[in-house]
């Protein structure tokens, strides 16, 4: 496009974005398949999906421009997975019945991110991007009040840096790590979007998380991160827990295995509560069923809280074992024959993520049910934008999950790579292009104001604060505590105490993380305790908006599940007369308790607003 791009990445490669975790697949209307899909399907699908508390006409550009995504990733080079024929092959994901997910075996984001890599690399090679690895955003510069650059520090010398620009785009990904135990890679952080915030960005919807419900279960108090187990997995596998708590008892002290369990003695709940969907319900709900279920004491893992449920392939194995022996001719095969096969299709299909799950577990998924709970995977919420991606400051734009705006109160499964394909490809290229065409005769900006002096003191005051501080307790003892606050009280299931009590928990926290942090080193090295003492602080803050956010909205929606309000089956309510808004909250301070909410009304005028039922 002609402009001269510095881009950051605190990894030591862009490869390393964790964009490559994601596994199942991106969304695309293509109808392959031929079973009825759409672009007004995968819009509308998207909108009940986050439970009617997305923007309509960002959503509908996401499903508009779904195909052009897979052309533009097939032109790269990325290997999506293909039918017999040579046609591009799909698979089903939660919350929709048709077949609209393409995939790379079960490591579709990773392809994704080497082809948009080799494009990079392309565009570094040619001197039109500038590369900065190792490097971390900690602030944003506005002069006149348009967003004209960054400060940075070099992670590996500890120096500080200021690079001015046109216009800044932030695409860092979500805030999931706030939980401390999440999905997430562990050095992912909401540091980024945050500064831009403390600048005058407006933050939406924090208190709209998704729980994954398909990850290995928590192990230990000293487990540092949560592995994901694909949605796709939910294609092939039920999800069950003993009928009968005596046999989940026995089940946790090592005396019953689960293949010793008959069919009649197993709960299929998935199945018995959502008929329609099954097993691939949206995520929210599958979440809030495994609770359910484990709260009333049929769990099976061993755990401290014995949280966990069965993933099952043992009906696929056999019935893709039979498909694949009819069609080599053998009508008549051996049971044996028949479970060779099917282990072998499944190997096809998902043979990495099962080699993952043993390496991990020490347990064969083809043999024994995997062991599943949810866990914190994805954030809804995000710096406020508008049609054009651009936030509330001027020259500022924000792609991806760093942003609020397509998903609602709830993300579909494969939307998050499409989500940020779309900005990145289709989206961005043109907003930010017509932004900058009133920049024309702006000339480069200068890195000696008194703006770009006021961002880089202030950086390094608050580096200096953490090194000179005689604290007693390192930043993942304030961390953990954090993510305990967050998980029991601002977690899967939210009420007005709780809520209330996290908020106060997290402010006397936060005056103790700053009082008495242990931040060893010094800041002219490199320095991972120092790295993440400043995304902690962060995250403090941002823990406590999440709880006053979802403390002012008195409903059930999606991810946030309010125990206060939910109908006699234990289903969501929704109240669409008070609270169909998007949240905005505008910084005001040290004192997050102070920050003023904003709210943008949803109007939908192509989809009717009704109760989501999956039965």
């Amino acid at each position: 496009m002609g402009y001269n791009v510095k881009a950051f990445c605190f990894q030591d490669s862009p490869r390393r974005a964790h964009s490559i975790a994601a596994q199942g697949g991106v969304n695309a209307a293509k109808n392959y398949q031929n079973d009825g899909d759409s672009v007004y399907r995968l819009f509308y699908d998207t909108i009940k999906g986050g439970d009617y508390r997305a923007r309509e006409a960002n959503v509908h550009r996401l499903a508009e421009v779904s195909g052009n995504i897979i052309d533009q990733c097939v032109a790269q080079g990325v290997p999506f997975a293909r039918e017999y024929g040579g046609m591009l092959d799909n698979r089903s994901f939660g919350g929709t019945q048709v077949q609209r997910t393409l995939y790379a075996a079960g490591q579709t984001g990773q392809q994704l991110l080497l082809g948009a890599y080799s494009a990079l690399s392309r565009q570094i090679g040619l001197g039109r991007i500038k590369m900065y690895n190792r490097h971390e955003m900690l602030d944003l510069v506005k002069v006149d009040g348009k967003a004209r650059g960054i400060i940075a520090r070099n992670l590996i010398t500890g120096e500080i840096e200021r690079h001015s620009a046109h216009a800044v785009i932030i695409a860092s990904g979500g805030y999931g790590n706030v939980y401390f135990l999440s999905t997430n890679a562990m050095g992912s952080n909401v540091t980024a979007a945050w500064k831009v915030h403390k600048r005058g960005a407006l933050f939406s919807n924090p208190c709209f998380v998704q729980i994954h419900p398909t990850c290995i279960p928590v192990h230990g108090v000293n487990q540092s991160k949560l592995t994901l187990m694909s949605e796709s997995l939910r294609n092939s596998g039920r999800i069950w827990v003993p009928k009968k708590k005596e046999d989940a008892e026995a089940i946790r002290a090592g005396k019953l295995k689960p293949t010793q369990l008959k069919e009649e003695d197993r709960d299929y709940f998935l199945e018995r509560r959502y008929p329609a969907f099954g097993n691939l319900v949206p995520r929210d709900v599958a979440s809030r069923a495994a609770k359910e279920r484990c709260d009333e004491g049929f769990g099976i893992e061993a755990n401290d809280t014995n949280e966990g449920v069965y993933l099952d392939f043992s009906t696929e194995i056999q019935n893709k074992g039979r498909q694949a022996a009819y069609a080599q001719g053998n009508h008549n095969p051996s049971a044996e024959e028949v479970t060779r096969l099917g282990k072998k299709w499944l190997e096809e299909k998902y043979g990495n993520l099962f080699a993952m799950y043993e390496k991990i577990t020490d347990e064969n998924p083809y043999e024994t049910p995997m062991k599943i709970y949810p866990a914190v995977h994805y954030t809804m919420g995000g710096v406020w934008v508008d049609y054009n991606l651009q936030s509330t400051i001027p020259g500022c734009f924000v792609a991806g999950e760093a942003n609020f705006s397509d998903h609602g109160a709830n993300r579909l499964g494969a939307s998050a790579l499409m989500q940020g394909l779309a900005d990145g490809y289709f989206v961005l290229p043109y907003t930010v292009s017509n932004y900058l065409a009133d920049e024309i005769r702006t000339g480069k900006i200068a890195t000696d104001s008194p703006e770009f002096v006021e961002a880089e003191n202030s950086v390094k005051e608050a580096i200096n604060k953490f090194i000179g501080n005689n604290g007693t307790k390192s930043v993942d003892h304030f961390h953990k505590r954090l993510g305990l606050i967050m998980w029991n009280k601002v977690g899967m299931a939210r009420n007005e105490k709780g809520l209330k009590e996290a908020i106060a928990e997290i402010a006397a926290l936060k005056d103790e993380f700053y009082k008495d942090v242990y931040v060893p080193g010094s800041a002219d090295e490199l320095n991972p305790e120092l790295e993440k003492a400043l995304r902690v602080a962060d995250f403090m803050d941002l823990g406590q908006l999440m709880a006053m956010d979802a403390l002012q909205r008195n409903e059930s929606c999606g991810g946030h599940f309010r125990e206060e309000y939910q109908d006699a089956e234990g289903e969501t309510l929704r109240d669409d007369d008070n609270f169909s808004f998007v949240s905005a909250w505008e910084y005001m301070g040290y004192d997050i308790s102070k920050e003023m909410l904003h709210k943008e009304e949803l109007k939908y005028e192509f989809i009717k607003i009704a109760a989501r039922n999956y039965k």
